[in-house]
């Protein structure tokens, strides 16, 4: 497992949602400089970061809305780090949870080293990673319905309703 340890001056935790997302910006002594619920959108971020910008590193957890975020920090030459979601939760998961705490916690793990980092997939093969993975998805439940249907007619013993039947062509 790698971990982010390079040092800022800042470090962004964000826990990201579609709508909505929780940002918490510790400074180098782990002081909380921002601690504030905004709305998921490109320009709003950056305006809420826009002093911190110097040097700050953003952290999110790896969940499905993270791509926007990514490619934004990219953009801006801002370093993104993606925490890997399972390692994650076994390193800070607790009783109490909320949006406000995680953004925090994530913030805590960035700052100390401790984030397990989860690969950023480059922009230009996620549309081909997230085909072959819905495809993938859409193959098992496939063979899954398959296997039902040829349970149920075992069952029973009646006849395979998906044979495919070859007409043989006499010469």
């Amino acid at each position: 497992m790698r971990f982010y340890t390079k040092q800022h001056k800042f470090y962004c935790g964000i826990d990201l949602h579609a709508q909505k997302m929780y940002l918490c910006i510790l400074d180098a002594e782990g002081e909380v400089r921002l601690h504030r619920n905004i709305k998921t959108d490109r320009d709003v971020f950056l305006k809420v970061i826009e002093p911190y910008q110097e040097d700050i590193v953003v952290a999110v957890e790896c969940m499905f809305t993270w791509y926007w975020v990514a490619d934004l920090c990219t953009e801006h030459s801002i370093p993104f780090v993606l925490g890997h979601a399972l390692y994650m939760k076994a390193i800070h998961g607790g009783k109490a949870k909320n949006d406000k705490i995680d953004s925090r916690k994530i913030a805590v793990l960035l700052r100390g080293g401790m984030i397990p980092q989860a690969y950023t997939y480059p922009a230009k093969m996620r549309s081909t990673r997230d085909l072959l993975r819905r495809r993938n998805h859409l193959m098992r439940k496939r063979a899954e319905l398959y296997a039902h249907i040829q349970n149920t007619r075992s069952q029973y013993n009646l006849p395979e309703p998906l044979r495919m039947h070859r007409k043989t062509s006499k010469p």
